[in-house]
């Protein structure tokens, strides 16, 4: 009966020890990408569409903000791609996709629009407007 409960209780260690070493924050260069992904929103002439609804940049801001700093307490984040699918490709609520339409192009999803811009920042080139 003892080494039962030795057992478990081992298992149980092993399991804890397994879930804090499996959530991890991001590290400074994706902490840097998702800050400079949400930078090149803001500064961008850029609206940002959520279910339906234009935003300008300020307001798409702020909200991605939100949901990065959601995810952020949850460990559900730790690299750029998992900002942009977690947080801005689409609703949480609806499901529906974000949209990002920029003077002189064609309206785009948002999760597309910010993957050409981690593309090009991880490329060192200037990132698309």
């Amino acid at each position: 009966m003892r080494k039962g409960i030795l057992v478990s209780f081992a298992c149980g260690i092993g399991l804890a020890s397994l879930a804090v070493t499996a959530s991890a924050a991001p590290g400074e260069q994706a902490r840097r990408e998702i800050t400079q992904l949400m930078d090149g929103l803001s500064n961008s002439a850029c609206e940002f569409q959520r279910n339906g609804k234009w935003y300008g940049r300020t307001d798409a801001r702020a909200h991605l903000r939100r949901k990065y700093d959601y995810l952020l307490k949850r460990d559900l984040v730790d690299t750029a791609e998992q900002f942009i699918e977690r947080a801005a490709s689409k609703s949480s609520l609806s499901g529906r996709a974000y949209r990002v339409r920029c003077p002189g192009q064609p309206e785009t999803d948002a999760g597309a629009w910010f993957l050409a811009r981690l593309k090009a920042l991880r490329g060192s080139g200037a990132p698309p407007r």
